[in-house]
Order: structure tokens, then sequence, then C-alpha cells
């Protein structure tokens, strides 16, 4: 698998913006990524040193939708995320923006 193919985007949420302020870093991985797979990917497109993956397959949520009069359900996708952790002092900007930093 190419670099590209191995991080589909960055996960921006309340808690990886926490998480960041340190050197944590999430990102949706593709599902079959190991964890060497996904070190070398960081580390070729953002040219930082990597020294933890932690790795989590999060199921997507069912939900219920009411829909002119019937009840259907529904279900999220699912996905694999990394939690990556960085060398003090380095940190991940994306299209010139760090979008980690506020």
């Amino acid at each position: 698998m190419d670099a590209r193919d191995v991080i589909l985007s960055p996960r921006i949420t309340e808690k990886s913006m926490a998480n960041a302020i340190g050197t944590q870093y999430t990102f949706v991985v593709h599902p079959e990524a190991t964890k060497t797979q996904i070190r070398h990917a960081i580390e070729e497109i953002f040219g930082v040193n990597v020294l933890n993956v932690n790795t989590v397959n999060v199921r997507g949520k069912v939900r219920n939708f009411a829909r002119r009069g019937t009840r259907t359900s529904g279900k999220q996708s699912d996905f694999k995320k990394a939690i990556v952790t960085l060398k003090p002092g380095q940190k991940i900007e994306l299209g010139g923006v760090n979008y980690f930093e506020q």
C-alpha cells in the first residue's frame, strides 16, 4: 500500500484537539493497515519521527429514523483510527495550517 492509501484523513474532534496540544495526533486509516505501515506513512508524508502508534477499530452506531410515518434503522460505517505519538518538539501541519493547534 502507498502511504497516501494508508492515511485517509485526520480525525478532528474535541478530544483529538486536546491531545494535539501534547504530541498525539489522530488519523482515520485504512482498515487493513498495520501499525508499522501507519508509522512509515506518517514519517514519509509529514517528515516527523513517530514514537508510538495505537490503533482502534471503531464500530458504527445503529441509528433509528422516522421517515414518512415508518420507522427504519440504519448503521454508520465502521472505521479504524490511529493515535500517533511524535517525539517531543515536533508537530504536524496540514496544508500550511496546523488544524491541531488553536
